[in-house]
């Protein structure tokens, strides 16, 4: 045991996590020089793409330091605020962490979020300066704001390089003296704490765990504390970059269990797993429960599809376990589900991890947060979608949730970045100087404000270098409306949003028009109309497609074009009654995209 190390690697978005694991497993020689590839660890074709971590990664090196072999199991996180509790999870599993900071940015909001996290569970931390091989690294200003941070020594941060290998070795051998090896018994009853799990359609359920007390070996009867299952260890074993069989694991070994699961529900990340002969007198503690901060509905575009989506759904919570989700349904597009995301990105990665791993086409309804109703017959209660609003005469007062945000950003940009924050009603707090040039910004903001654009802005007006994180302070009252979509005088659910008085006007208007250039014309007038409870506040009109019904009319009395229109204008009218219009997807996708 005196010879594990558990650590994971901590920063803000693309400071370098994922290239410079790529050289501890070079240098450790975990993977062979043909299967390298950069960012070997984010496996997922999404992941490559994007160039963005999304789920944590789980690897085990041996390195040899001082003639022993040490085992390493290094657990790479995402950098992105919507999948911090990726982050937490890992950190659960570890005793240190890699605080990697970019030589050429320096400390961003991530960072210090992330950092937080670490020191709320005892972590040992090993700052580690990194990219600096490029010309604009300002490495003696960057250790300054580390000093300031974590109150180190200068001679404890390392400077590295993830693109030349710079370094490596130094942080190696610091991982080994630094960080201490995992505490526990091992003559104790098994207790393993389930941090992450997969699904493999031949295999089913494979969960990763990390042995805190005692062992387990392949062909144990072993019990899950919260769901009360009982299963036999068919395999467990190690990760490396592919999953390794081993005969017995035990304390402080991190690895994977397969035993016939087959049903997603039966494992819970956060779970414990102990022998069914000898258990273990209490679960792990300390495993929080994901907070989502974005609702929105997921429907599949053929009704037909809605258990496929079902069980889509339940193999994809098994591998993300922030996702949340229970049944609804909806006037406009039948039935689907409610989801709980952590923000925006995290929407749009569920999104497409539908459609490419469960080849699930679905439409995604305007996301919302959830709301306290205060009725006037003294009942709280909780809305998560417009249409669960009850009717304004019973309404006293709605509290919406309001979140700290911390900006980080060059004095340069403070102008701009508070004039988006006050536009949506957002309240400073504090700004601090963190140097000459970067201060850090504090707002206490409405959720509802944020979840639509305001990340994307920030970036924009900002050139990239603002970086910005939050967490949930608390619910307060709010002058919010319930703002509806007409369509021919049918209300379109799925469009509706909750909104500010102040603002119900302005986006009922730009939502009008922007519906008017997306749904298709008809052979009749379409009316769209914005509605607060029976008041139109703004109307558009979509003109009939016009067929020239008097064309082959090529002369003769004014009266036979007469009965010819008169004909069409009862068959519009009757068309009128009985048409109905379809909403294409990207009316939906495009109601986020307003500005």
């Amino acid at each position: 045991m005196k010879n594990i190390r558990n650590f994971c690697i901590i920063a803000h978005i693309d400071h370098g996590k994922s290239t410079l694991a790529d050289r501890l497993l070079e240098y450790t020689k975990t993977i062979d020089q043909r299967d390298m590839h950069a960012q070997v660890l984010d496996s997922m074709d999404l992941e490559q793409e994007r160039g963005i971590t999304i789920k944590s990664h789980a690897i085990q090196m041996v390195y040899n330091s001082g003639g022993q072999d040490y085992t390493l199991n290094l657990i790479d996180t995402p950098g992105h605020v919507d999948f911090s509790y990726e982050v937490s999870r890992s950190i659960a599993a570890c005793e240190g962490a890699l605080l990697i900071i970019d030589a050429t940015q320096g400390i961003q909001a991530q960072t210090i979020s992330n950092l937080y996290l670490a020191l709320e569970h005892d972590l040992e931390i090993i700052p580690v300066l990194n990219k600096m091989d490029l010309p604009n690294a300002m490495p003696e200003i960057v250790e300054d704001q580390i000093i300031d941070l974590i109150g180190c020594k200068r001679t404890d941060i390392i400077r590295a390089s993830g693109k030349t290998g710079e370094g490596v070795t130094e942080i190696l051998e610091r991982i080994i003296h630094v960080i201490p090896p995992p505490e526990g018994d091992p003559e104790a009853p098994l207790q393993a704490l389930i941090f992450d799990s997969v699904f493999n359609s031949f295999r089913g359920v494979i969960a990763y765990f990390k042995v805190v007390n005692g062992e387990i070996r392949k062909g144990d009867r072993v019990k899950f504390v919260n769901t009360r299952k009982e299963y036999v260890a068919d395999e467990v074993g190690v990760l490396k970059l592919n999953m390794i069989e081993r005969d017995v694991l035990k304390t402080g070994d991190v690895g994977y269990i397969i035993s016939g699961i087959k049903t997603a529900r039966e494992v819970k990340v956060g779970d414990t797993i102990t022998h069914v002969a000898r258990p273990c007198d209490k679960a792990i503690s300390g495993f929080e429960e994901v907070k989502p901060m974005v609702f929105a509905g997921v429907y599949p575009i053929d009704s037909e599809d809605y258990e496929e989506l079902r069980a889509s759904m339940e193999k994809l919570q098994l591998n993300d376990a922030s996702l949340t989700y229970e049944p609804e349904s909806s006037a406009a597009l039948g039935f689907g589900f409610r989801c709980g995301f952590l923000g925006l990105l995290h929407m749009e990665i569920i999104q497409e991890r539908l459609d490419r791993e469960f080849d699930m086409n679905v439409i995604t309804t305007v996301p919302n947060v959830s709301y306290k109703v205060h009725t006037t017959k003294g009942e709280t209660i909780d809305v998560y979608n417009p249409s669960g609003l009850p009717a304004a005469t019973l309404i006293d007062q709605i509290d919406e949730p309001y979140i700290r945000a911390n900006i980080i950003t060059q004095s340069d940009y403070i102008g701009v970045i508070m004039r988006l924050c006050l536009d949506k009603r957002g309240i400073l707090i504090k700004q601090d100087y963190l140097t000459t040039d970067r201060v850090e910004l504090v707002f206490d903001m409405p959720l509802g404000e944020i979840v639509f654009d305001f990340y994307d802005k920030l970036k924009s007006i900002s050139r990239g270098y603002a970086s910005f994180d939050y967490h949930i302070l608390d619910f307060r009252p709010a002058k919010l409306v319930r703002l509806d979509i007409l369509l021919n005088g049918e209300m379109v659910d799925a469009l509706s949003t909750l909104i500010h008085f102040d603002n119900a006007y302005n986006f009922g208007r730009r939502m009008c028009e922007k519906l008017k250039e997306l749904i298709p014309r008809q052979q009749f007038d379409i009316a769209i109309q914005a509605a607060i409870g029976a008041k139109i506040i703004a109307r558009e009109t979509i003109k009939a497609v016009r067929k020239d019904v008097t064309a082959k009319c090529y002369g003769g009395d004014i009266t036979r074009k007469r009965k010819l229109l008169e004909k069409q204008k009862k068959g519009k009218k009757r068309m009128k009654q009985v048409g109905n219009v379809e909403v294409p997807q990207n009316a939906f996708l495009a109601v986020l995209k307003l500005d």
